[in-house]
């Protein structure tokens, strides 16, 4: 799997509490928003698939 880099400007008290959330779980805040957003992502495509599964089987 190729990587790209992904630059993001937020709020410094948004940082401060994505830093609280990631040192929690012994992470780096580069990893902590990746599987947050791998996750997001994954959310997004089951709910899909559960929809088409719903209207195909309705």
């Amino acid at each position: 799997m190729a990587s790209t880099v992904l630059s993001l400007r937020i709020d410094g008290d948004l940082l401060d509490r994505i830093r609280q959330h990631a040192a929690k779980r012994g992470m780096s805040v580069q990893d902590y928003v990746a599987r947050t957003l791998i996750r997001d992502d994954f959310d997004e495509r089951f709910k899909s698939s559960v929809e088409a599964t719903e209207k195909f089987y309705a």
